[in-house]
């Protein structure tokens, strides 16, 4: 199951709980519409860089970790009363996960945690984790969890200012 699914529900009760502590939201259209026009924004830029300038794998990686840090700003300046708990939320949740890949690459445990891409380069344990455990989970699911936990949080701001009539 992952914890992907997580996230929207997540944001729907942090995003019920600001509310209902008198913080004001921009709004649920801006809350689930400006995070997901970042996320596709990013996946386009994303998919027409990869494919104009054809990068290594590594490459492939650095330019798919700066179009996260793009969606990470877009969706956190969205509402930032909700962007900090989301990004506390994320790296609680992702760098725990950074930490199995990088047992499961150094031990060899044969899981889809330590198990590369194809195709890709034969590294040592280290610089594998680096590339495939670490910086996806430190960028590239940060920044998922602020669009999708940000678009989620529109559900619960709208519950919770339904309650409040």
């Amino acid at each position: 199951m992952g914890i992907a699914w997580l996230v929207p529900a997540v944001g729907a009760y942090l995003g019920w709980r600001l509310t209902r502590a008198g913080l004001r939201s921009p709004g649920v259209a801006s809350l689930a519409g400006w995070p997901a026009g970042a996320l596709l924004l990013g996946l386009a830029i994303g998919y027409g860089l990869e494919r104009v300038v054809q990068p290594s794998w590594t490459g492939t990686l650095v330019l798919w970790a700066m179009v996260a840090v793009f969606v990470a700003v877009m969706s956190f300046v969205t509402w930032p009363a909700l962007g900090w708990p989301l990004l506390v939320y994320a790296a609680a949740a992702r760098l725990p996960v950074a930490l199995v890949m990088y047992f499961a690459i150094s031990r060899r445990w044969g899981t889809h945690y330590d198990a590369p891409p194809p195709g890709f380069p034969g590294l040592l344990p280290m610089p594998r984790w680096l590339w495939t455990g670490l910086l996806p989970q430190t960028t590239i699911w940060i920044a998922f969890t602020l669009a999708v936990g940000m678009a989620g949080a529109a559900a619960g701001v709208w519950l919770a200012s339904r309650r409040a009539r």
